[in-house]
């Protein structure tokens, strides 16, 4: 009987509670607003447009803050003024873009364009090989006992091709937009990078200006958290990719694999999204090797299989550590679903954000639970 009563007046206290009212009131409030964006989102248009139109600039622009901002950092600390640390920087990233430009890109251009010139032929040679491998008996008896028809099997194969290919063509149009904003965004980077690499120390005070005065000092922490965060895993996932590019690359010249610098350059970008990313960087080079001969294909899977080994077991603990603490299947799961959500940037865009809202709920939770009377232990 103790028990029982004692669990209605814990309820009572908890809804009597001023601050936990208050917290509900909130929560009621943000559903309201919700409901009420649902039914006038016709409203936000314009504001949509301009969000959409300055987000890549400024994702854009966030990303080389990240990577440049230490050197700013340093140089400041030796006494140079910030402003002056940004020119040398430009001029030194102008100096570099221009020589990959000239030196690196046309070799790279050469193969990636060479290579897709080949894929019908690749597909054709992958066919025969396919067929010849149903000749075997073993193939034969299995292709018996499973009833399997080849030719059924080529046919929705070709079938799910022709509609790959339709739909690409019938998205030209949005490719075409989506290269005139990453044109704009490129050339708008410049002068939005200038004033956050200038300004940028200041921008956690101002937003924290708009909070109140008692959670001024625990908003900064939040954004500082938040900041740490995000930049650990840009510097750390772009260094990343780029020594998986590098040692793929210089294992695909060790075996020989025709294309090995477009390869590997595939590989680097791709392995910005963690996981998945590997896996559709592996499929270009798998075909290019099984077409080459089955000994190119056993060769190339061993040195794939060696450096992810070296990616999983040395690089990535030393550059990323510990900083993320989130479970592979929960990024598995987040980025499949941000890919659902919102396309090609969500994958990209899904782990930082994630990260950010982690950040933010833990320390809501402990706001929470520092006032809640369901965790006071006294």
């Amino acid at each position: 009987m103790q028990g029982s009563s004692s669990q209605p007046s814990s309820i009572k206290v908890l809804f009597t509670n001023r601050k936990f009212v208050v917290f509900l009131g909130i929560l009621l409030l943000i559903g309201v607003n919700i409901l009420v964006y649902s039914r006038v989102s016709f409203i936000f248009v314009p504001l949509q447009a301009l969000v959409k139109t300055v987000m890549l600039p400024l994702i854009l622009a966030g990303v080389v803050f990240y990577l440049l901002n230490p050197l700013v950092d340093m140089m400041e600390r030796r006494k140079i003024r910030r402003v002056y640390s940004i020119v040398v920087l430009y001029l030194l990233m102008i100096g570099l873009v221009t020589l990959i430009i000239v030196t690196v890109v046309p070799f790279v251009s050469g193969q990636v364009v060479s290579l897709v010139n080949n894929v019908p032929d690749y597909a054709q040679k992958l066919q025969i090989q396919f067929n010849e491998l149903l000749g075997y008996g073993f193939i034969a008896d299995l292709q018996n006992t499973v009833q399997f028809d080849p030719a059924d099997f080529t046919q929705k194969v070709t079938e799910w091709a022709s509609s790959i290919i339709q739909n690409t063509w019938a998205s030209i149009g949005s490719l075409v937009g989506a290269i005139k904003e990453v044109v704009l965004a490129i050339i708008t980077l410049p002068f939005i990078l200038f004033y956050l690499l200038k300004d940028g120390k200041k921008l956690p005070i101002f937003i924290s200006r708009f909070f109140p005065n008692a959670v001024q000092t625990k908003s900064l922490t939040l954004m500082s958290e938040m900041n740490h965060q995000i930049s650990s895993y840009i510097r750390g996932q772009i260094i990343i990719s780029f020594c998986i590019g590098f040692l793929l690359y210089i294992g695909y010249l060790i075996i020989g694999l025709d294309y090995s610098l477009a390869l590997a350059a595939i590989a680097a970008c791709t392995s910005i999204v963690p996981y998945l990313g590997p896996a559709i960087a592996i499929t270009p080079a798998l075909i290019v090797s099984a077409v080459t001969s089955p000994i190119m294909l056993v060769k190339m899977i061993i040195v794939w299989t060696v450096v992810q080994l070296v990616e999983g077991k040395f690089i990535s603990p030393q550059i990323m550590g510990k900083n993320m603490h989130i479970h592979p299947i929960t990024i598995i799961f987040v980025i499949l679903t941000a890919g659902n959500l919102f396309g090609i940037l969500g994958i990209v865009l899904a782990i930082p954000g994630y990260a950010i809202l982690k950040v933010v709920f833990t320390n809501l939770f402990q706001w929470f639970k520092q006032r809640s009377p369901l965790y006071n232990t006294k």
